[in-house]
């Protein structure tokens, strides 16, 4: 069986469509839209039968699109309510912009590559989640306007960074995918082990005795 090959420009696709993807989870329509602006200047290639994403009513749409989320997720509360809908919809986002940027790949990695594109954008939007629910937690929500306005900038800055360091994105979602996994597995079993802990420390509960016979 002959193998399949694998170009460089293949493997860049990748690297950009993981760091577009990554950004989706922060915010769902910023990597789309600065996917759309690097393809209409001419610094991104798009793949087949993505070219309209470029298209000036596409651009119109996605600026569009992109306020409205900025402006929803400045509001306490509306936020936790967003991101039911946010979740899956970053993963599709995510999916897309993967979809449109990678090339040169046969039909089976391409879309293989694009279905843990997705993953990658439900682990960051996982990381946000989890993020505002400490922050509603300890601040009644006060603190939620500053974690969105940190995830703004995020999905701005590596969006920018997945189309011109494309490489060095990649590195970085692979490294908060690991730090995220371990923090959720910290929360989740370091619980169970305190528990466990505190248990044995008091000892099993004692049977009381009935009157002794003499």
């Amino acid at each position: 069986m002959d193998a399949i090959p694998v170009t460089a420009e293949a493997l860049l696709g990748i690297a950009v469509g993981f760091g577009l993807a990554a950004a989706a989870g922060f915010r769902v329509f910023v990597p789309l839209l600065a996917a759309a602006i690097a393809a209409k200047t001419g610094v991104l290639e798009l793949s087949p039968g993505f070219q309209w994403l470029a298209t000036t009513p596409a651009l119109a749409a996605l600026g569009t699109a992109t306020l409205l989320e900025v402006g929803a997720y400045s509001v306490p509360w509306l936020d936790q309510l967003l991101d039911l809908v946010a979740t899956p919809a970053a993963m599709l986002a995510g999916m897309l912009a993967a979809a449109s940027v990678v090339v040169d790949l046969p039909p089976v990695l391409k879309w293989g590559a694009v279905l843990l594109a997705g993953g990658a954008a439900g682990v960051t939007q996982g990381a946000t989640v989890f993020t505002r629910f400490k922050s509603t937690t300890l601040t009644g929500g006060m603190g939620n306007p500053v974690v969105s306005t940190l995830e703004l900038v995020s999905a701005v800055v590596t969006s920018a960074l997945a189309i011109f360091l494309p490489l060095l994105t990649l590195v970085a979602v692979l490294l908060l995918f690991v730090f995220f996994t371990r923090r959720v597995h910290g929360v989740l079993f370091g619980r169970r082990a305190a528990r466990a802990a505190a248990t044995a420390a008091v000892g099993p509960p004692r049977v009381p005795r009935g009157p002794t016979r003499r």
